[in-house]
């Protein structure tokens, strides 16, 4: 390694010092520039309606006002909606902490806009600004202390995957997976901002929780990740030495910990139907050579096996899916445990269905539903291809079996086992802060794939498999960064004064 003794320019340390020339700050501006002119300027870019937007809007105080709104779904989007002017009959089907971004917008909106029509845009804009301060904190967090030349090379990546549009237009959207994308990467931004000793702890901590919390009420099959994340973030109690840091982190772990089980109890009977009857149609049965024999493994009638493979919304179905002989006959005789003990005892129809779900875990914009206004003059369900080359990419050239997971999990063990154990090793309990960050990332993701399957059978994957995709990247990410810091550019090196920082090899390397 070469070391520098000579002292910078003028020039050199006016660079150093501008915030505005940071790695940080060039990925969040270029994030932001990208997702301005997607969702801001014409043709703007959302996501069309599948049919879900009802469950969060109506009880929100917005309806739709277009009456061409039906024949609309799946194939465009829709960016203007009504606001209710007297008594709003509608109760929340389903508690969600987006209904929070939801009613702040409608706030900004009434504010600046109108009090009788509604402008997703406001919504975008707010999410927007959020998100662009996740990648700020992130980018900052993984490039402190690391060369000009690796940090601006971070940067650039990070642009190219989180300013990919498969990502930003959910923000003109109803669907939860706006909150889940920008909470998600608050979570790792913060948590690895605590790794690195990267801003003032106690406010990184708040930011994890709240960030936690927010994420794991988002949408209701985010249940595990409060429990998962609140069981490795028990390893935060003891980087610090201070009282108060410990009892805050362990309050906030139990916070976490009871978020996750209030959500999973707090779920409505209609979802669980709904999610019981895929579980068992488009999941148990569909990847059953002998749906007969399969059924009476469950103590249900045979008869049933006209069930595989239907789903619960078909509007001329072979029985009435709220019908007291399915609730008797049906989804009383089994539920999550049972399919689970069914899949762990037949590894072939567990094998399948897992490779079902992989062909969807690296998709991040779902296929069924367009990108354009009507107005626009696009074909009916058309995809925007404009900054969409990380998300063509991917689901291109991800390969398409679980097995490729497994052994993604595996090399990012391997990578990151050598630092975690000498951090052990050396009693050093922030040093384990990565691995244990990581360890959750990927336990939300896979809980994603497994929750998925066995919950909803292969019933809406791209969507349900979202948290998966996104927990791939931001590892994935992490670890292209710390490659970067580690072997890349590693002779110029320098701190701020000019003189080798012999920090940096020790705090950016794998």
């Amino acid at each position: 390694m070469i070391e520098y003794n000579v002292r910078p320019s003028f020039r050199q340390r006016l660079v150093l010092a501008n915030p505005f020339t940071s790695p940080a700050f060039i990925a969040a501006f270029g994030v932001l520039f990208i997702t301005v002119i997607a969702l801001f300027t014409a043709p703007y870019i959302g996501m069309a309606d599948n049919g879900d937007f009802f469950r969060i809007t109506y009880s929100n105080g917005l309806y739709f006002n277009q009456p061409d709104y039906d024949s609309q779904y799946f194939g465009y989007f829709i960016k203007q909606f009504g606001i209710f002017q007297y008594y709003n009959e509608n109760q929340a089907i389903l508690n969600s902490s987006q209904s929070l971004f939801i009613k702040l917008a409608i706030g900004l909106n009434k504010l600046l806009y109108s009090d009788k029509v509604f402008d997703v845009r406001f919504q975008a804009a707010m999410y927007t600004i959020l998100y662009v301060c996740a990648i700020y904190i992130l980018i900052e967090s993984i490039t402190w202390k690391m060369s000009r030349k690796q940090g601006l090379l971070i940067a650039a990546i990070a642009i190219f995957i989180f300013g990919d549009t498969a990502y930003t237009a959910f923000f003109n959207s109803f669907f939860g997976e706006s909150v889940v994308t920008i909470m998600m990467i608050f979570v790792f931004g913060s948590w690895l901002a605590l790794y690195r000793k990267r801003y003032n702890d106690y406010a990184m901590l708040a930011l994890l929780v709240t960030s936690t919390v927010i994420l794991t009420t988002s949408k209701q099959q985010n249940a595990p990740v409060g429990m998962i994340i609140s069981v490795l973030a028990i390893t935060l109690i003891w980087i610090r030495r201070d009282t108060l840091f410990r009892w805050l982190t362990m309050g906030s772990v139990i916070l976490m910990m009871f978020t996750g089980v209030a959500t999973y109890l707090n779920i409505s009977k209609e979802f669980v139907d709904i999610n019981q009857y895929h579980a068992m149609t488009r999941g148990v049965l569909n990847q059953s050579s002998n749906p007969e024999d399969t059924l009476k493994s469950f103590g249900i009638d045979e008869q049933f096996a006209i069930l595989k493979g239907t789903i619960y919304y078909e509007q001329y179905g072979t029985i009435d899916v709220k019908s007291p002989i399915l609730e008797k006959e049906f989804y009383s005789r089994y539920g999550f445990v049972p399919i689970l003990k069914y899949y762990a005892s037949n590894p072939g129809p567990l094998n399948a269905i897992l490779n079902v779900a992989a062909k969807s875990a690296f998709t991040i914009r779902p296929p069924a539903m367009g990108n354009y206004e009507k107005s626009a003059g696009k074909e009916y369900g058309s995809h925007t291809r404009f900054f969409s080359g990380y998300s063509l990419l991917k689901e291109k050239l991800a390969p398409r079996t679980f097995g490729f997971v497994v052994i993604w999990v595996l090399l990012i063990l391997a990578l990151y086992m050598p630092s975690c154990i000498a951090a052990v090793k050396e009693g050093n309990l922030r040093g384990i802060q990565r691995m244990a960050l990581i360890l959750a990332t990927m336990g939300v993701g896979v809980s994603g794939i497994l929750v998925s399957i066995i919950g909803a059978g292969d019933a809406d994957l791209s969507k349900h498999e979202f948290l998966f995709t996104l927990s791939f990247d931001l590892v994935t990410f992490l670890a292209v960064s710390n490659v970067i810091g580690r072997f890349i550019f590693k002779d110029v090196q320098r701190n701020t004064t000019g003189g080798y920082n012999p920090e940096v090899q020790k705090d950016v390397g794998a």
